[in-house]
């Protein structure tokens, strides 16, 4: 069929479309871009090399200054090491109830108090900047989940305050909903829906039902499920999601896969003693 003049001018619209459309600009991907800086430090800090850990993040912050996830990375060293000091992560505290409801509130190192909010501080103040001009920064967003589940670590496992690392929990997860609606692919916020469920989810059926009516999540198997996706392919939270996991299997008396998590984990952290102890004790 021959080509019309109409023909003709239909073919260089579509041309001149395309050409159009492929000079424009390519709209940028909101998304937690993994930073291979902040990853070896998470790796010093589980290896228990918290003062490499925080060289490495300072470091960081002052190559880039404006991610907030330097400055609560830092406060994670910070609180990993008080964890370590009074030997907070060692399975028997959370495998017995008992043992976790009698747990007494530990006295923590001021210094390191102080250092741990004022770097949860600065990540806050650049968090807040980013948020009110974009509302879905990704890496903000992210920085958010990781600080509220740090304080809320520090407030139930230290100072043994339960109501607010609730709140801070929910907040946590909360903020790591939103957020995985505009990244998917964030798999370390993940953390946040699965420790919310599944430790919420473990409590007595009218406890739950209570914490649903003030807007809390349940649901242990969905929780044990987000923490899988943390561990399988988290970026700087996999190793503490495959802990927590060992604890759960513990907990449920799986001590076949607690070990191989455990054994994993030993072996990728010879420095942590914490690990190697755990796998000791179930062998």
């Amino acid at each position: 069929m021959p080509l019309t003049r109409c023909h003709l001018r239909w073919l260089a619209a579509v041309l001149f479309a395309g050409i159009a459309v492929s000079a424009l600009p390519a709209q940028p991907v909101n998304r937690v871009e993994p930073q291979p800086e902040l990853a070896s430090g998470f790796r010093q800090m589980y290896n228990l090399d918290f003062r490499g850990a925080h060289r490495t993040f300072s470091v960081y912050q002052a190559i880039s200054p404006d991610d907030p996830l330097g400055y609560v990375a830092d406060a994670a060293a910070y609180l990993f090491a008080e964890f370590d000091r009074l030997h907070i992560l060692e399975s028997d505290l959370f495998t017995n109830d008992n043992h976790f409801d009698g747990r007494s509130v530990e006295q923590p190192d001021p210094a390191v108090k102080s250092a741990f909010e004022a770097a949860l501080a600065r990540g806050d103040e650049i968090v807040s900047k980013q948020l009110a001009a974009s509302p879905n920064n990704a890496n903000a967003l992210f920085a958010r989940v990781l600080a509220n589940g740090l304080r809320g670590d520090y407030a139930a496992m230290i100072e043994k305050r339960n109501l607010a690392s609730l709140s801070y929990m929910k907040v946590s997860r909360t903020t790591a909903q939103q957020l995985l609606a505009i990244d998917p692919s964030c798999y370390d916020a993940y953390l946040a829906v699965g420790v919310e469920n599944y430790l919420l989810g473990s409590t007595p059926t009218p406890v739950r039902w209570l914490l649903r009516v003030t807007g809390s999540e349940t649901d242990k198997e969905e929780g044990l499920r987000r923490l899988r996706l943390t561990a399988e392919k988290g970026y700087y939270l996999a190793p503490f999601a495959r802990l927590l996991l060992a604890v759960a299997a513990l907990r449920d008396k799986d001590k076949s896969t607690a070990r191989t998590l455990l054994a994993g984990l030993a072996t990728e952290f010879p420095r942590n003693r914490l690990y190697s102890k755990e796998l000791a004790s179930i062998q």
